[in-house]
């Protein structure tokens, strides 16, 4: 349960430094448009997408179980927040937020960071790409420009209102989500150690900017980035107030469990290493009570940005501190800056953020798996896209569990009839 950062310091030397804080800025530049991003597709404001990423980023190296960790809001809590705040508000959410965070701590301390994994591989595939799905649809609106006070929030309702609407097309943001879609890939595929994401999106924006195109921008929308963290507060902590948020805590905690070791056991593979698991829980839940004092988002183990880190020579927990404290740096310096980012082209980063979510080169194995893991999958993606998020995940892990138990052939119980 110790700190992986106390055990990397032992060794820390000066071309270690320069290795993390390389990795860490680079990690930084991917990570602010993308933490804005996920901020305002999950119905909140851009500046919460930062204090996030500043505070929980930083907590989550400074704790937890693993050497290249990168820690903040995900594309994965996009659904989850989104129901949350339109249910109980953004005081809600922030309540049960600071409830996920008391949770993963007392799972960290009973020490149930390896229970997760008992959670079948067919359900974390099947709602990962049903919330890939909803992402990617909710993104429609500022890719295309269209005109819709209020995008309903059933898949099967959105579609047909964003449909409704089609004539209000505009040409403009159509066009600088589309390049700024296209120079991420290419970018992506000719230097991928480079945070050409970074620089796509400030492109197409500064284009938009420099040549006056009627694109929404995020200063539009949102009005001007604080340019500092705000003052941290507790929540309402009534009784009633807890008892109303404690199912959307619950599933904030298990999905910020579920990614947070997923992504160590990515990391894992790509260097060679092996993660504490309990440390990881206990940071995730102390980056969650975190990021709740500061009126932040839900954070948990970022897998690409744990992934550009190491690709950019991230070597220890340091690189994800240097990544924190950029993006705090940003926003006390360049916060009007950021301002300026395109709606659209944040719109086409999230859309291709799905995209990878959903994993494309997984699907036609998932053709060769067992039926009822591919029933169990379906079954999970689709009550992800059109029930919600908690039942779907409920119904999975239920019978995923009870088909684990059935394979196992486990005898029948011996039932004694009672004596009366």
């Amino acid at each position: 349960m110790t700190p992986k950062i106390l055990t990397t310091l032992k060794s820390y030397d000066r071309p270690t430094f320069l290795a993390d804080l390389g990795a860490g800025v680079t990690v930084a530049m991917v990570a602010l448009p993308l933490s804005m991003a996920i901020a305002i597709a999950s119905g909140a404001g851009p500046a919460q997408g930062l204090v996030t990423a500043i505070v929980a980023g930083f907590l989550i190296s400074l704790l937890g179980g693993s050497r290249v960790q990168i820690g903040g809001p995900t594309g994965a809590f996009i659904v989850v927040v989104a129901d949350v705040i339109a249910e109980h508000g953004y005081d809600g959410l922030v309540l049960a937020t600071f409830m996920a965070g008391g949770i993963l701590l007392l799972a960290g301390a009973l020490r149930a960071g390896r229970l997760i994994r008992l959670v079948p591989e067919a359900v974390i595939n099947g709602f990962t790409i049903g919330i890939a799905v909803i992402i990617a649809s909710s993104q429609i609106k500022d890719l295309f420009g269209l005109s819709l006070a209020e995008v309903p929030a059933a898949f099967l309702e959105k579609l047909p209102a964003l449909w409704a609407v089609r004539d209000t097309l505009s040409p403009a943001t159509l066009a600088i989500g589309l390049v700024t879609m296209a120079a991420i890939v290419i970018l992506r595929r000719a230097f991928p150690r480079f945070p050409g994401l970074i620089l796509a999106v400030g492109a197409t924006s500064a284009i938009v900017a420099l040549a006056g195109l009627p694109v929404e921008t995020i200063a539009a929308r949102f009005g001007d980035l604080p340019r500092s963290l705000p003052m941290p507060g507790l929540p309402d902590l009534s009784p009633a107030r807890l008892a109303e948020l404690l199912p959307s805590a619950v599933i904030i905690a298990f999905l910020a469990g579920i990614e947070s070791l997923l992504s160590a056991m990515v990391a894992d593979r790509m260097i060679g290493g092996q993660h504490r698991p309990n440390a990881e829980l206990l940071a995730q839940g102390a980056a969650n009570l975190g990021s709740a004092l500061f009126g932040g988002l839900p954070a948990t183990g970022a897998i690409a940005r744990t992934a550009t880190n190491v690709r950019a020579g991230g070597k220890t927990p340091v690189a994800g501190l240097v990544h924190a404290l950029t993006i705090l740096l940003v926003m006390l310096l360049a916060a009007p800056l950021a301002g300026y980012l395109a709606m659209p082209a944040l719109a086409a980063l999230l859309l291709l953020t799905a995209w990878n979510m959903s994993e494309p080169h997984r699907w036609r194995g998932y053709l060769k798996d067992r039926r009822s893991d591919q029933i169990l999958l379906a079954m999970t993606f689709l009550l992800t896209v059109l029930a919600n998020l908690t039942v779907a995940i409920g119904v999975g892990v239920a019978v995923g569990l009870a088909l684990r138990l059935a394979r196992r052939d486990v005898p029948e119980a011996e039932w004694t009839p009672p004596k009366h």
